[in-house]
């Protein structure tokens, strides 16, 4: 066998302000531009939906083998298919397509497997994109291809385990940079899926995979090369191979929901296997009612940790020789806990009616502004965008910004609510909105400083705003401005229902100003699947504010010294504060130098009621042993900090100088306690 050199570049160059290497290849974060197209036999979309800019996660978002990331046919034109013909068409063309499959397609002849070429994504019309009867082939050296919210079907010739037709659902022959996500593949003659022949950075999420002996073999070669990701797949009604996983130098399985159908005839033989010189990470997975879930040969390596085994029997394996590793050196990512994985799974998996839809194409278009720094766009700066939007607008206008570095001040003002600001690049790091105003920088007209609210580079005043794939920093240079204050606020919210998805907002102290209209005001902000970098009170403000599945990065000082303090709430009484929830806090900085917060009594004020939450967070060893302390005369002890079940170096145990909640109070302390009747959703 073969020995693995490393091919990984873990990510684009680091940000410039601190985004940890390890966690930059996050490329299931990012989005891209597609632009309108047309075809005399398949109809064309005219506008940017929001599913057309989505990319992978897992192994298919690292930078690798001359790809970066997986986002398909972005750049391309979208059409829309309801023929074998035009399918295949756009499917083996040599240049980019998004390509929306909107009828049920027959193969012919039965068995056909479509040769994708690269740079395309095939994805099904909310629930009407179907293939029957047979799926998709991807060659050697084929990259960058997307196949998304099909269901592919009824391939299945007759004969359980049969030998003689190779039918499969998709099969990939020395692949590289692929996406499956969301598909419905089902009675097959083969195989489900098949990654064969090297095929790497891969990954398989969210698909509803079952009627089948085989659902899902990867191997075939002797090479110890490949790097895959298989989560929250719900694999059911299927006799083996779920998956087995051969000779695969990182196979990151989790989250996955497998189940032994009672009441069928398909009996699983066995659930998850690592064969050859496999090394696998197996964790937070269901495994309900299955012989022999977890198996392994003695020549691979298994690692599990956080699975549920309910109604099992016989192998339940791990061990082996080849060592740990962490995923978190190639992409971000944060499991749901194990035991919500069957409804998080059922209700997940599988086509959804919001993917690859065009009947809102021509609403979007219409409500769409483009911003381009070289002249390409409507506007050439995201203020002359946001001016445009017309005063009280009743529906979503998205301002689509190209890739660029913006140096400017934004403000979306109260009258303008239902506001999208969207980055049109493959990463959140191509769009960044800039500015270097702190609370001690003289205005212009002389008519004093900007103050700590004033120095936002973006400031956002209108209720239900969203912003995502897009950097917003505040850059000023505190060590060259000693002698004014240095509060610097990269982004500020004062109003309602403000979502913040896939975004970086970069600084040092204040970073992200979270606020209300007023003291007696709601202010909700849902931040997930983001980065927030500063040092001191970086994360501060009355909001109900929580921030989900995201890396809190701690930056060092001006000065190279480490000392900070990443939440400073100044929640008013009988409300929600600020919630960390299914995050990370970690950056290089020394040990045991930031604390988790402090109370920040604005103005003084003694009716506050300060709440910061941490909970089910991986510290680093950078939060000290004791996380919170005192501001301004103000008790941290008179005011409500606490963690729950937090993992890391920087975790602790309960104290007086420690608070952990109990089960019952983690209760009443979930996302949903924050967010109340408002459920974000990207619009």
């Amino acid at each position: 066998m073969s020995t693995r050199t490393p091919r990984h570049r873990r990510s684009r160059a680091a940000f410039a302000v601190g985004l940890p290497l390890a966690l930059a290849a996050a490329g299931g974060l990012g989005y891209g531009l597609l632009g309108p197209g047309g075809s005399s036999h398949a109809s064309a979309a005219t506008a940017v939906p929001a599913w057309a800019t989505q990319a992978a996660d897992g192994f298919a978002s690292v930078n690798a083998l001359g790809q970066n990331g997986t986002y398909g046919g972005r750049g391309g034109e979208i059409v829309t298919v309801k023929t074998l013909a035009d399918l295949e068409k756009y499917a083996t063309a040599d240049k980019p397509y998004i390509i929306v499959v909107a009828a049920a397609i027959t193969m012919d002849p039965v068995g056909k497997e479509i040769k994708v070429q690269s740079d395309k994504t095939i994805i099904g019309a909310g629930t009407s994109g179907q293939i029957v009867g047979g799926g998709f082939f991807l060659g050697q050296g084929v990259h960058n291809v997307i196949i998304r919210n099909l269901t592919i079907r009824d391939a299945y010739q007759g004969v359980w385990n049969d030998k003689e037709h190779d039918y499969d659902g998709i099969q990939m022959d020395g692949a590289h940079h692929v996406w499956i996500d969301h598909n419905d593949i089902r009675h097959m003659a083969d195989g489900l899926i098949d990654s064969r022949k090297d095929t790497t950075y891969l990954t398989v999420s969210w698909n509803r995979l079952g009627q089948e002996n085989k659902a899902f073999g990867i191997g075939w070669t002797e090479n110890t090369t490949a790097d895959i990701t298989i989560h929250h797949n719900w694999i059911r009604e299927t006799e083996q191979r779920n998956p087995s996983t051969d000779n695969v130098a990182h196979a990151h399985l989790y989250n996955n929901y497998l189940v032994d159908e009672p009441g069928t005839t398909i009996k699983a033989s066995y659930g998850n296997y690592a064969r050859g010189r496999t090394n696998m990470l197996l964790e937070n997975s269901y495994f309900q009612g299955l012989a022999n879930p977890v198996i392994r040969d003695s020549t691979a390596t298994l690692v599990q940790r956080g699975n549920v085994f309910s109604g099992t029997s016989g192998r339940n394996e791990s061990g082996g020789t080849g060592g740990s590793w962490d995923p978190r050196s190639y992409y971000a990512y944060t499991p749901d806990k194990a035991a919500d994985v069957p409804s998080v799974v059922k209700s997940g998996a599988g086509p959804r009616s919001s993917l690859g839809t065009t009947t809102k194409t021509a609403k979007a278009a219409a409500t769409t502004l483009m911003v381009a720094k070289d002249g390409s766009g409507q506007y050439t700066s995201v203020q002359a965008a946001v001016n445009a939007v017309p005063a009280n607008n009743p529906s979503r206008v998205v301002i689509a910004v190209k890739p660029g570095t913006y140096r400017e001040t934004v403000k979306i003002p109260s009258n303008k609510p239902h506001v999208t600001i969207q980055g049109t690049g493959a990463s959140r790091k191509d769009t960044v909105i800039v500015y270097n105003n702190a609370s001690g920088t003289p205005k212009p007209d002389g008519s004093g400083t900007y103050g700590t609210g004033g120095s936002a580079t973006v400031a956002v005043e209108a209720d239900d705003f969203q912003a995502r794939n897009l950097s917003i920093t505040n850059d000023f240079d505190e060590a060259a401005h000693q002698d004014i204050a240095q509060q610097a606020v990269a982004l500020r919210t004062a109003s309602d229902k403000i979502f913040l998805d896939g975004v970086i907002v970069s600084g040092d102290q204040d970073t992200l100003l979270l606020d209300t209209a007023s003291k007696d005001r709601l202010g909700r902000v849902y931040m997930t699947n983001s980065y927030v970098i500063g040092n001191v009170d970086f994360i501060f403000g009355r909001a109900t504010a929580v921030i989900d599945k995201s890396v809190i990065t701690l930056k060092k000082r001006w000065n190279g010294t480490s000392a900070g303090y990443v939440t400073a709430p100044s929640t008013a009484a009988n409300r929600k504060g600020i919630l960390i929830a299914n995050s990370t806090v970690s950056g290089d900085v020394s040990d045991r130098t930031f604390y988790l917060g402090r109370p920040w009594h604005a103005g003084g004020d003694a009716t506050l009621d300060p709440q910061t939450t941490v909970r089910n967070t991986s510290l680093s060893a950078a939060i000290k042993t004791t996380p919170w302390t005192d501001m301004s005369g103000f008790s941290w002890k008179d005011d409500r900090f606490a963690e729950y079940k937090n993992t890391g170096a920087g975790a602790g145990a309960a104290s007086t100088d420690r608070p952990q909640l109990t089960d019952a109070q983690a209760s009443g302390q979930e996302i949903g306690d924050w967010l109340g009747d408002w459920t974000p959703s990207a619009s």
